[in-house]
């Protein structure tokens, strides 16, 4: 996930606990992201939840809740 971020904000110090706003996010960065979850992790999140989100633990907390959640 991190390096999903990394490579579409174009920036190798992104830590976990950053904003994605903060470092640069804004909407079509976010869109690409959102893509990338899903062609690489296999994981759709809406974008409402990457919003209320921003950052890559509490995204990552997220979809580790979505995952018990479906089981």
């Amino acid at each position: 996930m991190r390096a999903i971020w990394c490579r579409e904000l174009q920036r190798d110090d992104i830590s976990v606990d950053d904003d994605f706003f903060a470092v640069g996010g804004q909407s079509l960065i976010m869109t690409r992201i959102q893509i990338a979850y899903i062609d690489e992790l296999g994981v759709e999140v809406a974008m409402d939840r990457m919003y209320l989100n921003p950052t890559i633990a509490s995204i990552s907390d997220y979809i580790e809740s979505m995952d018990s959640v479906a089981s």
